[in-house]
């Protein structure tokens, strides 16, 4: 039985590693505490968080604060009793897992150790013991570990209960407000965005796989992924085609075109298109993850890496894609200013649909292929840019055709 059956207000679990303003945990439990715009209003969501644990408690720590004016909401010294509400058993209808931020070791491939799927085995062990389930958000990638992520999606599976994770950037707001025609025939894609190793390389690939995903067949898979850095990234870029190694310029161009927080490359100029060689300059450490699809259909990640000093080339994630008719089809995933971040907004109200009905709004799959592919990026990374073949990353799904990102 799933504890989201039940037609009571619902309770809440929140798990996370560290509580701080802009952490991932301040600004997804916050909204479900004093809720958030929603079309045109103020929206309260129907339900509580019933518990709170939080790892690490810093000097900017917000998780007693709203423990103190929030007295509904517990304060648990383990996941465990977040769960439990110190009956013995589950005793809440869903639980936020929210492993972001914090201090965790990072290892030599660049990646933070995040515990979510540490925490992941612990509230399933209190499923087991309890004989009963309810929802998890996991947020972000499923874990650095692929094992690991892998684990988690099979676990959720067999144990039948809703699972749902990921970036905001999937379901935010776009410029323009449009998605891929559904079952659309592609060739090629590119995303770009700021370079962060792991943690921000999950954000572009999810922003591109939630647009991709819909192409005529459905999802097909990875086949391989190769990282280019330094002098092969240079070259793939003059390049000017995947055939060559490089990338399509023209959807480069493209995104280049949608991005709304683009600096100015040249001195004595306003926003101007960057060329190879203002690029080169500017962010001389910038990387590539060139992806094949198992369906024959390319993607590119390009994540611009600045000199110390020198701001960044672009701070947006603009996607171009190259339909079989030979027309582009391109877009912003919009990300309003630092202050605000009400991009998470479309995210948390998700959150509310899987809580409510037990059922994730879109494919899980999605995020165990994100994960994926981020991991045997930053693998091929580390393996001084050797291709990686991935018949792990074979993961099939349909996405929905209703869009799901944010366009109120």
């Amino acid at each position: 039985m799933h504890a989201a059956e039940n037609k009571r207000r619902l309770k809440i679990a929140a798990i996370t590693t560290i509580y701080f303003k802009y952490s991932h945990a301040q600004h997804i439990v916050d909204r479900f505490l004093e809720g958030y715009s929603w079309e045109g209003r103020h929206h309260r969501p129907d339900m509580d968080v019933a518990s709170l644990y939080v790892e690490q408690v810093g000097e900017n720590d917000l998780s007693r604060e709203r423990l103190k004016r929030f007295p509904g909401m517990k304060h648990a010294e383990t996941i465990e009793q977040a769960l439990t509400l110190g009956t013995g058993s589950l005793a809440v209808d869903g639980v936020l897992l929210i492993g972001e931020h914090g201090n965790f070791p990072v290892n030599e491939k660049g990646q933070t150790l995040y515990p979510r799927y540490e925490y992941f085995k612990q509230i399933v062990d209190v499923y087991r013991k309890s004989g009963r389930t309810a929802p998890i958000f996991n947020d972000k990638h499923l874990s650095w570990n692929w094992k690991w992520a892998r684990e988690m999606y099979d676990t959720a599976q067999k144990m039948d209960f809703g699972f749902m994770a990921g970036s905001s950037m999937a379901v935010g707001r776009r410029m323009p407000a449009v998605d891929l025609p559904w079952k659309a025939k592609i060739r090629e894609s590119l995303v770009m965005r700021p370079a962060w190793l792991d943690g921000g390389d999950i954000h572009t690939l999810e922003a591109l796989q939630a647009i991709i995903e819909r192409r005529n067949k459905g999802e097909s898979g990875i086949q391989w992924v190769e990282a280019l850095t330094g002098d092969r990234f240079w070259k793939a870029m003059e390049a000017g085609s995947w055939d060559k190694g490089g990338w399509d310029n023209h959807l480069m161009e493209t995104a280049f075109t949608r991005s709304n927080m683009i600096q100015v490359v040249r001195n004595n100029y306003g926003v101007v298109l960057p060329t190879v060689a203002d690029l080169k300059r500017m962010a001389p450490q910038s990387y590539a993850y060139r992806f094949q699809y198992n369906d024959g259909t390319r993607a590119t990640a390009l994540a611009f890496q600045e000199s110390p000093g020198q701001g960044r080339i672009l701070s947006d994630t603009p996607v171009a894609v190259r339909l079989k008719n030979d027309s582009i089809f391109s877009t912003l995933v919009y990300l309003p200013y630092y202050t605000m971040r009400n991009f998470f907004n479309p995210l948390v109200n998700h959150m509310e649909t899987l809580f409510s009905t037990g059922k994730s709004p879109y494919p899980i799959e999605r995020t165990l292929l994100t994960t994926g592919m981020t991991a045997a990026g930053v693998e091929s990374l580390f393996q001084k840019q050797k291709r990686i073949e991935t018949p792990h990353l074979a993961i099939k799904y349909k996405s929905t055709e209703k869009s799901t990102f944010w366009r109120t």
